[in-house]
């Protein structure tokens, strides 16, 4: 690689875990092997203190991913190391430096380090938002949201929902909505009959999967309530819950048996490594994301890259992701909705009726185009007129 340019992303990468750091990287891959940019990424020496982190660990197991540039810099908590590593930072001379914004505990943090490059060296921020207001709101939320949002140049968001929310801050800068790209870092769909196989999961049984961190927003609440409903039981359905808990798992159990259950939950609850994510969407006959609220998701671009069918509610910009009755369903947020749903796509056999839609859209939704658009938003003279809030 003989690169001209140079830009930074700043957030989570290895060894820190998690839908955001994988994001990360793969960006920072495509930058540098199909755009031929010298990127690198500033990671957190501290993320969250532990006594704020409701999972199992923050970090992942493994070797580090061969010759990335990482530099794990940022302690969320400590205001002077703010200060040195924006100095550090600034000494990188990036064209642009790309922000990753989806919490406001970090907002101090971030928008202190940009405020301080911006500063030094005159450098484009551009904030990559992934939640403009965050599902699960806090007192404070919206002032260190907008400390943070102060401190951009220019916007990427992901769906229209957090342009809408966007909007709520007045703040008048420009944006690029951009479509989250299909991760297909996760490895190649196998065999049904091998993913079943090697996650001790009987043949015969229609499977639906809920992956992902359990947290109230998710949803996980109106799925079980749905496979109580009558008609679930007569399609052969068994529920693969595959995610971390980041909240009490007793009320969940505690509903399984009162709605008697048991036997359709299938519990693979826990951190899922990289190496198995294929042999859950390979396994699973339908993804289910019955989320209460959303901006976009990761878990449906996962669900993309294998070719599955996904069930989605009509929140947030999930609907933007999913075509109805094409690559999926968009439902209200309703259980007899997402019964029938269910019952119409296993009755029906639609899977071989939405392949080759998801196929089509997952074309679309590569990382090399997102990365020539954040790319040429980086190298913009903006147009004050241009897509402003």
């Amino acid at each position: 690689m003989n690169p001209t340019q140079r830009n930074l992303i700043i957030g989570p990468a290895y060894p820190l875990r998690g839908g955001i750091a994988d994001f990360n990287m793969m960006l920072c891959k495509t930058f540098r092997q199909e755009l031929n940019i010298d990127s690198q990424i500033i990671s957190f020496s501290l993320q969250y203190p532990s006594f704020l982190f409701p999972g199992e660990s923050q970090y992942q197991e493994g070797p580090a991913p061969e010759r990335f540039p990482i530099t794990s810099l940022l302690n969320s908590i400590n205001p002077w190391n703010w200060i040195v590593s924006a100095n550090k930072i600034s000494k990188h001379s990036a064209d642009y430096i790309i922000v990753r914004h989806w919490i406001p505990f970090l907002a101090p943090c971030l928008g202190t380090v940009a405020r301080i490059v911006k500063f030094r060296k005159k450098t484009k921020i551009i904030g990559l938002i992934d939640n403009v207001i965050p599902h699960e709101k806090r007192p404070g939320d919206y002032l260190l949201t907008k400390y943070f949002l102060n401190s951009c140049d220019v916007f990427v968001l992901m769906s229209k929902t957090s342009v809408e929310d966007l909007c709520k801050f007045n703040i008048h800068k420009p944006h690029i909505l951009l479509k989250h790209p299909v991760n297909n870092f996760f490895g190649e769909r196998v065999s049904r009959e091998e993913a079943l196989k090697k996650l001790n999961l009987a043949p015969g049984f229609n499977y639906l999967l809920f992956f992902g961190i359990i947290r109230p927003y998710k949803g996980l609440d109106l799925l079980l309530e749905t496979l109580a409903l009558p008609g679930i039981r007569e399609m052969k359905i068994k529920l693969i819950i595959a995610g971390e808990y980041y909240e009490e798992r007793s009320n969940y159990d505690a509903m399984i048996k009162k709605l008697n259950i048991d036997d359709l939950v299938l519990d693979h609850s826990g951190f899922i490594p990289s190496e198995k994510v294929a042999l859950y969407f390979s396994a699973a006959d339908l993804s289910v994301q019955t989320y209460h609220s959303a901006t976009q998701s990761g878990v449906t671009q996962i669900a993309y890259s294998f070719d599955l069918p996904m069930l989605v509610t009509d929140v947030g910009g999930l609907s933007e992701i999913v075509l109805h009755k094409k690559t999926g369903y968009v439902v209200d947020k309703n259980p007899q909705k997402i019964s029938e749903a269910i019952i119409d796509y296993f009755s029906k056999n639609r899977r071989k009726e939405f392949e080759p839609f998801i196929q089509e859209e997952r074309a679309k939704n590569t990382w090399k185009y997102f990365a020539m658009e954040v790319d040429n938003e980086g190298k913009r003279n903006h147009n004050p007129e241009r897509n402003v809030l």
